[in-house]
């Protein structure tokens, strides 16, 4: 009895715990929202800020605030959750803390996916950032399989180390590919993928969030349903299988979520690695 009482308590210290630090780390994240939207090189002042919401602004106003900051902030934040939220879904399947889509070579098979669209397609034509997504979550897939077929074995499952290393090495092999890739872009189109390749939001427009948000909106109530199946996972296939989950299909499931997300996210801020 004593024992159930000590656990409860316990449990009951954790939740407050985790509400005390999501609750700061939104008031974080509304204040840093709003100094966002104060700073850049044209000024607003928080009054100007607050009036150009209003639609009461000058035309410098709205365009400041309306055409350049709110995407680019909105896109931060969105590709943030995306990125994050895969990075946890890829610890949890591989129960290693260090896997995030960066290293596992998941951004950089996105970011071929979108080469090889901009490759291809005419430079009239990449204005259509809605389909750059689903070319990044193409590549990231294709990635995402072969990295999972070299990491499995069979009667064992996945080893973590044996994952990291399979990404790492695919990851260069892509890096490689897209470096040869290059040599017959125009300049045009060499000068958008050397700024996306380098993570850039700078260039962010509403369209980027139009092609992004939808993917967030699907996934992610998916994913907060597999949170249990989650926190089975990280205890390791014994006790997963144990406790009655069906570990592959669980982890197919989850991977692909976390591909999706990956290459949503990257094929609108460019490969930035280590946020997940």
């Amino acid at each position: 009895m004593i024992q159930k009482t000590l656990m409860s308590k316990a449990q009951l210290q954790k939740r407050q715990k985790f509400i005390i630090v999501m609750i700061i780390l939104l008031i974080l994240l509304v204040v840093t929202f709003f100094i966002s939207m104060n700073t850049g090189a044209s000024k607003l002042s928080p009054f100007e800020v607050f009036q150009t919401l209003l639609r009461q602004g000058t035309n410098r106003q709205n365009l400041v605030l309306f055409e350049f900051r709110l995407p680019r902030i909105v896109i931060s934040v969105l590709v943030g959750i995306g990125l994050a939220i895969s990075g946890c879904i890829l610890q949890s399947i591989s129960r290693n803390a260090l896997a995030e889509p960066g290293i596992l070579g998941i951004n950089s098979g996105a970011g071929l996916g979108v080469m090889l669209f901009i490759s291809f397609v005419p430079a009239g034509a990449l204005e259509l950032s809605l389909f750059l997504p689903l070319f990044a979550f193409c590549g990231a897939l294709i990635t995402a399989g072969i990295i999972y077929a070299f990491s499995y074995k069979r009667g064992e499952g996945i080893s973590p180390t044996r994952l990291i290393l399979t990404g790492i090495a695919i990851a260069a092999g892509i890096n490689a590919a897209m470096i040869v890739l290059t040599l017959r872009l125009t300049p045009e189109n060499y000068q958008s993928i050397a700024v996306w390749m380098a993570g850039n939001i700078g260039i962010s427009s509403w369209k980027n969030v139009v092609a992004l948000l939808p993917w967030l909106i699907i996934l992610l109530p998916i994913v907060l349903l597999k949170t249990r199946v989650l926190n089975v996972l990280d205890l390791g296939d014994q006790h997963a299988i144990g406790l009655g989950t069906s570990i592959e299909r669980e982890r197919l499931f989850l991977l692909g979520s976390a591909v999706a997300l990956a290459g949503a996210s990257v094929s609108v801020s460019g490969s930035i690695s280590f946020v997940g």
